[in-house]
C-alpha cells in the first residue's frame, strides 16, 4: 500500500474542491466540500458507463483506506483537540451541566427511542432484523459530529449560550455514543448472556471517566512545560506532542482517546491557562496551527465522506428506509432533549426554542459513519451503512444549508 500516494491523492482533491468552493460556491467548508466531492462521484459514476479507468482508481483508493481506523483511531483526536483548543471555554463552563445531561442521558435516550423506531419502521418494509442490532442503528445516529457542527455554527451566528451548548454537546458525546455502540456490539456478539449492568456501568467509568481523567492529566502536563519556556516553535510542538502521545496511551489503556483530548484541548485552550502559561507569540502560532490542522483534516474527512458513495450497496428498500429513517431521528433528537432542557432553561435562561434550533442543528457526519463501517455482516452492516450515509448527507446538506435561516427566523433580534 503506497500512503504517500494516498494521501497526495487525498490533499490534492481536498486543495482542488476548497478552490472550487471557495471561488464560485462559496459554502461553509463543511458543506461545500461533501457537496462538490458527492457531484464529483456521481460524475465518476456517470463517466463509468463509457469508460470505467477512473472509476476502478477510485474504487481501489477507497479500497486501501480503513475509513474507521483513518478517523476513530487518528484524525478524530487531532479534530477534537483542536475544537475544544478554540472553544468558549468560559461560556462552556457557564452550560456545563446541560452539557453533560445532553452527552450522556440524551444519547441513551435517543439511541433507544431510534433504535426502537427503526425497529418497527423496518418491520413495515418487511426487513426483517433483530431489536439488538436496530439499538446498534440509534447508537451509530445518535451523537451529533463536533466536526460538522463546529465548522457550520461559525457562520450561522448563533447566541453565544446557545452555541456553546451545541458545540458542548457535540465535542462529548460522540465518546459516549462510541462507548454505547461497543457495549451494545457485545451484547448483540452474545446474545446478551455474558454482558450485565455492572459490565456497561465499568466500561462506562473506564472509557469515559477514565479518558477525562487523562486528557486533563495531559493538558496539565502540558501547560506546565509551555509555562517553564518561551519558544513558539517548540511549544507548538509540544502541543502537537500531547496529542499524538496521549492519543496512544488512551488507546492502550481502553480509555477514550476523543475525550480525553477534548478534555486536554479544554484545560490548554481556557483564558487563564492561556495567559499564564503562553506569551502573545506562542499563543498567536498555537492557534494559528492548530486552525491550520482543523481546516486541513477537515477537507480530507469530508473528501472520504463524499467518496464513500462508492462503497454503498443500492438497493430500493435500504434507500427507502434510510429517507424514512430522517423525521424518525430529527422527532427522536427532539424528544431526547425535551426534558434537559425543560429543567435547566429558567435557571440558566435558555434562548427561546433551544429544542428546535438545537434539533435541526445537531448535524451528522464522520463519526457515524465510521461506527457503520465497522459494523460486521451479522449485524447488517450495507442496510445500515446506507442508512447512515443518506442522513448524513441530509444532515450536512440540507441542515447545514438551513441552520442559520431557521436561527435567524426564530430569533430575529440577532440579525
Amino acid at each position: 500500500m503506497n500512503y504517500y500516494l494516498i494521501i497526495t491523492s487525498l490533499v490534492l482533491l481536498s486543495a482542488v474542491f476548497g478552490y472550487i468552493n471557495v471561488r464560485f460556491f462559496k459554502l461553509p467548508t463543511t458543506i461545500g466540500l461533501m457537496l462538490i466531492t458527492i457531484l464529483y462521484t456521481l460524475g465518476v459514476l456517470g463517466l463509468s458507463y463509457f469508460d470505467d479507468t477512473l472509476l476502478k482508481a477510485e474504487v481501489e483508493l477507497m479500497q486501501q483506506i480503513d475509513f474507521k481506523k483513518v478517523l476513530m483511531d487518528y484524525m478524530l483526536s487531532f479534530l477534537l483537540f483542536a475544537g475544544a483548543l478554540h472553544a468558549n471555554f468560559q461560556e462552556l463552563k457557564k452550560q456545563r451541566w446541560p452539557i453533560v445531561i445532553f452527552a450522556t442521558r440524551g444519547v441513551l435516550v435517543s439511541t433507544f427511542l431510534i433504535g426502537t423506531a427503526t425497529f418497527y419502521l423496518l418491520q413495515l418494509l418487511n426487513i426483517q432484523i433483530s431489536y439488538v442490532n436496530c439499538l446498534l442503528f440509534g447508537a451509530i445516529i445518535s451523537p451529533t459530529d463536533p466536526i460538522a457542527v463546529l465548522g457550520i455554527l461559525k457562520k450561522a451566528n448563533a447566541p453565544k449560550n446557545l452555541e456553546s451548548k451545541i458545540v458542548g454537546e457535540s465535542l462529548f458525546n460522540d465518546g459516549v455514543g462510541v462507548v454505547m455502540f461497543i457495549t451494545l456490539i457485545k451484547i448483540a456478539g452474545t446474545g446478551g448472556e455474558t454482558v450485565n449492568a455492572l459490565d456497561i456501568i465499568e466500561l462506562f467509568g473506564q472509557e469515559v471517566f477514565g479518558g477525562i481523567l487523562l486528557g486533563l492529566f495531559i493538558g496539565w502536563i502540558t501547560l506546565r512545560l509551555l509555562k517553564s519556556i518561551d519558544d513558539f516553535s517548540i511549544e507548538v510542538i509540544i502541543s502537537l506532542a500531547a496529542v499524538m502521545v496521549g492519543t496512544v496511551v488512551a488507546q492502550k489503556l481502553h480509555l477514550s482517546a476523543p475525550l480525553a483530548m477534548v478534555a486536554a484541548g479544554l484545560f490548554i485552550g481556557n483564558d487563564r491557562a492561556k495567559d499564564t502559561a503562553m506569551s502573545e507569540t506562542t499563543e498567536l502560532y498555537v492557534g494559528k496551527f492548530w486552525e491550520l490542522i482543523d481546516i486541513l483534516l477537515n477537507a480530507i474527512l469530508f473528501v472520504l465522506i463524499g467518496m464513500e458513495m462508492l462503497a454503498l450497496t443500492y438497493e430500493l428498500n435500504y434507500i427507502l428506509a434510510g429517507v424514512l429513517a430522517i423525521p424518525i431521528i430529527l422527532l427522536c433528537r427532539y424528544a431526547s432533549l425535551w426534558f434537559p432542557i425543560k429543567f435547566f432553561e429558567k435557571r440558566l435562561k435558555f434562548t427561546p426554542h433551544t429544542n428546535l434550533i438545537m434539533t435541526w442543528g445537531g448535524l451528522r457526519g464522520g463519526v457515524s459513519i465510521a461506527l457503520a463501517l465497522s459494523l460486521s455482516d451479522e449485524t447488517n452492516r450495507e442496510l445500515f451503512l446506507v442508512m447512515t450515509y443518506i442522513v448524513v448527507v441530509f444532515s450536512i446538506l440540507v441542515q447545514g444549508l438551513t441552520i442559520e435561516k431557521i436561527i435567524k427566523k426564530l430569533l430575529p433580534k440577532i440579525e
